[in-house]
C-alpha cells in the first residue's frame, strides 16, 4: 500500500517524532530508560474511540461480533477498543453483541516448513464458522504472522475476518500487509508501553514510547 493510502487509513507519526518525557507523567522505574514519548496516552485513547466507530460502521448487518484479542500485547488496546464499541452500540442503539476471546499466535519453523502459525486459546476453531471476526493486535511489524493467521482462519469459513491494529510499523522488512483498521503508522523504532513490552517490562507504561540504549541494556535477559 502506498504512503498516500496509508495516510487516509490512519494517523501517521513521522520519522524523528517524539516528545520530551519531562512533559508527561512517567513511572519513576522507567524514566531513565525512555528516549522519548512517541504517542501520548490521550491521543491513543481518542484514536481508539474513532477506530471503534469505524469498525461498527463497516458492519451494518452484523448482529454478533467475535473479537479475538491477541495476547499479550493487545490486551490494553483491545480493552479500550471494546469499551468504546460498546459505548457506541449503546448510544446509537445498535442491535449487536460483542464477544471477546483471547488468543496467542505462535510462529514456528522446522525442517519441512517455511513457517506456519498456530492459533492458541480457542479449543475449536470450527466454532468461528459463519461468524464475523475482528482480530485485535497491538502492532503489525513484518505482517507475516498475521497474514498466515488470516489464511488459517479463512479455512474455517467465517462470515468475515478483519484486523484492527493499534500500530503499523514502517519497516523495510514488511511483507506489505496492512490491516483494515490501523491506529497509527509509526517509525521503525523499538516502541513499547500501552501493553507493548521489552522482556515483559513497560507494558504498564501509559504512553507509547521509544526505549533508549540504557533501557535495552538494563532490561535485557
Amino acid at each position: 500500500m502506498s504512503d498516500n493510502c496509508i495516510e487516509k487509513k490512519c494517523l501517521v507519526i513521522p520519522d524523528g517524532s517524539g516528545y520530551d518525557i519531562n512533559m508527561f507523567k512517567v513511572p519513576v522505574k522507567y524514566a531513565s530508560f525512555i528516549k522519548s514519548i512517541l504517542i501520548p496516552n490521550g491521543l491513543v485513547k481518542d484514536r481508539t474511540h474513532k477506530m471503534a466507530a469505524d469498525i461498527l460502521t463497516s458492519l451494518p448487518s452484523c448482529k454478533s461480533l467475535v473479537v479475538l484479542c491477541v495476547l499479550k500485547g493487545g490486551y490494553k488496546f483491545c480493552s479500550e477498543l471494546v469499551d468504546a464499541m460498546e459505548q457506541y452500540i449503546c448510544t446509537c442503539e445498535i442491535n449487536m453483541s460483542v464477544k471477546v476471546e483471547f488468543i496467542r499466535l505462535k510462529s514456528y519453523h522446522n525442517v519441512s516448513s517455511t513457517g506456519e502459525v498456530e492459533v492458541i486459546g480457542l479449543s475449536d476453531l470450527s466454532e468461528l464458522s459463519g461468524k464475523d471476526i475482528l482480530i485485535v493486535e497491538d502492532i503489525i511489524d513484518t505482517g507475516r504472522t498475521m497474514t498466515k493467521a488470516l489464511k488459517l482462519l479463512q479455512t474455517y469459513n467465517p462470515a468475515s475476518v478483519q484486523c484492527a491494529s493499534l500500530l503499523l510499523k514502517r519497516t523495510p522488512m514488511s511483507c506489505g500487509y496492512v490491516p483494515e483498521f490501523v491506529g497509527f503508522s509509526c517509525p521503525d523504532e523499538f516502541v513499547l508501553g500501552y501493553g507493548l513490552d521489552y522482556n515483559e517490562f513497560f507494558r504498564d507504561l501509559p504512553h507509547i514510547a521509544i526505549i533508549n540504549e540504557a533501557g535495552i541494556e538494563h532490561f535485557k535477559v
